[in-house]
């Protein structure tokens, strides 16, 4: 890419500036050519310290989701153990939040909790994008139907965790499988040879990388409906504060409620999920094929409350997350909304 230098000579006092974009480098030449050179200077000035922020904003976005999933993996792993462990009678089931800890330490070391964390790290920036592009998508699209405004926050966002969902499910079946293995973590395999296995034994379909898509369509449109539909509809209730450490407070709030209640709701989605992504009761036998049989089968040998396992790590993991997810996404959307 064209790498352009404006140096105080050229830009007035203003320091000196690089900016690595061949618009930029474009734009440069047009401006040396035109009559009005200082506005033009000016302009070109602008234009550089647009394209630097926005990468320090978009640099900036992925460190945040980096940091949030290296702090919140260890409980998406014990959520994922309690949601495949079928009878608390066995030995090696988990009987609390602390036991799991304490047991996953003990066995698996320290390690043991960023089992199958790859997946996620490499999903995250394609699904953050889709969800929240595909959503303002919705959006637009809604609006040349005659609904409500609370109708159409929670159909944008069902539509968007649809979409979203197509994205991240191969990554969730090799994170799933890495997080139920209960061996050491030197002795696990990596996820490259994990995924290269999978797809060697069972195929790129619905049995192999994308089995329990349709839970996956579930757990995804369910979370995001309940999520933006809550977020916007709560929000636009409740009066704007002036100050900016209570608006932020405000905004918080919502968004924990927000991911809190959207956790609740679309959970069994998550533990039908898992039991299909997961390890099969008996070897070589398929007993988790699609979503609702799969809820059926859970309440029916199991009971209601089956349903509902790992609900406390997924709340203490998606309450803050989703909160801070939506703040980050609205003060970057509304600096972008200023400056561009």
């Amino acid at each position: 890419m064209g790498l352009t230098k404006c140096n105080k000579a050229v830009c007035g006092h203003l320091e000196l500036k690089w900016a690595t974009t061949e618009a930029v480098d474009h734009q440069y030449q047009i401006c040396m050519k035109s009559e009005e050179k200082p506005e033009a200077e000016r302009a070109v000035v602008e234009d550089i310290v647009k394209v630097q922020s926005g990468n320090k904003e978009d640099s900036k976005n992925r460190e945040d989701s980096l940091v949030e999933i290296c702090l919140m993996h260890p409980l998406d792993v014990v959520k994922t153990r309690f949601q495949i462990q079928r009878c608390a009678t066995d030995p090696n089931s988990y009987k609390s939040l602390g036991d799991s800890f304490r047991t996953i330490f003990r066995i698996e070391g320290l390690f043991g909790f960023y089992k199958g964390i790859l997946p996620p790290i490499l999903a995250e920036t394609p699904k953050r994008a889709v969800k929240f592009f595909t959503f303002e998508q919705y959006k637009k699209l809604l609006g040349y139907v005659s609904l409500s405004p609370a109708l159409t926050f929670a159909i944008a966002g069902l539509g968007s965790g649809l979409t979203e969902a197509i994205v991240v499910n191969p990554f969730e079946v090799v994170k799933v499988g890495l997080q139920a293995n209960r061996n050491k973590f030197t002795e696990q395999p990596s996820t490259m040879s994990y995924a290269r296995h999978i797809i060697k034994k069972e195929g790129l379909g619905l049995q192999g990388l994308n089995k329990g898509f349709t839970a996956t369509l579930g757990r995804h449109g369910v979370f995001n409906m309940v999520y933006f539909g809550f977020y916007y509809n709560v929000k636009n209730i409740i009066p704007v504060n002036k100050d900016p450490t209570l608006e932020f407070l405000r905004k918080f709030g919502i968004g924990l409620l927000s991911g809190t209640i959207a956790s609740v709701i679309n959970i069994p989605f998550d533990v039908a999920k898992s039991r299909i992504q997961g390890p099969q009761p008996v070897p070589g036998e398929i007993k988790y094929r699609t979503c609702f049989k799969t809820m059926a089968t859970v309440y029916q040998e199991e009971g209601i409350l089956a349903l509902y396992k790992g609900l406390l790590p997924k709340i203490m993991r998606l309450g803050p997350g989703g909160a801070v997810m939506l703040l980050v996404y609205e003060y970057t959307y509304t600096w972008l909304q200023e400056n561009w």
